[in-house]
């Protein structure tokens, strides 16, 4: 699923080629993308993009007369550009956006049909659609300490619930909590000062790191390749591998959908951390699909 980073990184190379464009026609192939009928999805044609911005996980495109195209790519749902007029060829592509100087289309990969896109009028609409998470970048280490301890949660529960902080998944919080040094398991309620300083500034390096490099990719062409393994990351999707810093083999819990990569050597104190030893805490802890956890809303 794009992550913050991710997000960053189209936003860049939008920002190169639509803002103050022009969009002329929207066409949707696969009708179950669009979330909304009022306003409809017409009434955005012939409107210029005026902003560009983040929220949460999503990309919301505004328009002038006040009106967004929001879109929530999902786990595989993807943005391209392409030659002014392009096709919506292959059943992988769901909509395209036309513009005077080229194409944005969105494809998504696999038939669980996730990905999303909503046209809303008013900023009092686009805040609505923000799940509520705090912006990682902005928030001090207090505030960013006393949003996670809101709840008892497991550390990467926590990350990676919107309704807490926004924009974070699976991916860049196995990469936060392996340069933290803390287990994704530590519960929020009982981390120590010393640990809370370390999350709060592995997840602000993390990010800026990640977001500047992708910012800079973006710069060079539009982003074709985004993924969330990637073969420069610490731990995330780096099973049996070795850790970049002590050389032991990452390891691996799974739940549900859900699987967490991590070092027990950094992170644990050597200790391996058991799928089924753990069963009863994710349970508790965590929705049983990530298709769940990303339709939370704070409440």
């Amino acid at each position: 699923m794009p992550e913050l980073p991710d997000i960053a990184a189209y936003l860049t190379a939008l920002d190169e080629r639509i803002m103050g464009r022009r969009l002329e026609r929207i066409r949707v192939k696969k009708p179950f993308l669009v979330r909304t009928v009022d306003p409809p999805l017409a009434a955005a044609e012939g409107h210029r993009v005026a902003e560009l911005r983040r929220v949460g996980k999503r990309i919301a495109i505004g328009l002038d007369d006040d009106l967004w195209l929001v879109l929530h790519l999902m786990i595989a749902g993807r943005l391209h550009w392409r030659d002014a007029g392009a096709t919506l060829a292959g059943r992988n592509a769901l909509a395209a956006f036309d513009f005077e100087n080229g194409t944005l289309t969105l494809t998504e990969a696999g038939t669980t049909s996730r990905a999303s896109l909503h046209l809303l009028r008013g900023e009092a609409a686009v805040r609505d659609a923000d799940p509520g998470g705090v912006d990682p970048l902005s928030i001090d280490l207090a505030g960013f300490r006393d949003t996670l301890r809101v709840e008892n949660r497991t550390l990467k529960r926590a990350l990676t619930d919107p309704r807490i902080v926004g924009g974070i998944g699976n991916a860049y919080s196995d990469e936060i909590l392996h340069a933290a040094r803390i287990s994704p398991i530590a519960l929020t309620h009982k981390l120590s000062d010393d640990e809370w300083q370390r999350l709060h500034s592995a997840t602000v390096t993390t990010l800026q790191m990640w977001i500047e490099r992708f910012r800079n990719e973006a710069r060079n062409g539009f982003p074709e390749k985004v993924t969330a393994f990637r073969p420069d990351m610490a731990v995330h999707g780096r099973y049996g591998k070795p850790c970049p810093v002590c050389g032991d083999a990452v390891q691996r819990i799974r739940y549900a959908d859900n699987e967490t990569n991590y070092c027990a050597r950094c992170q644990t104190g050597g200790r391996l951390l058991s799928d089924r030893s753990l069963s009863r805490l994710f349970k508790g802890d965590w929705p049983k699909t990530l298709d769940e956890l990303e339709t939370l809303r704070r409440r």
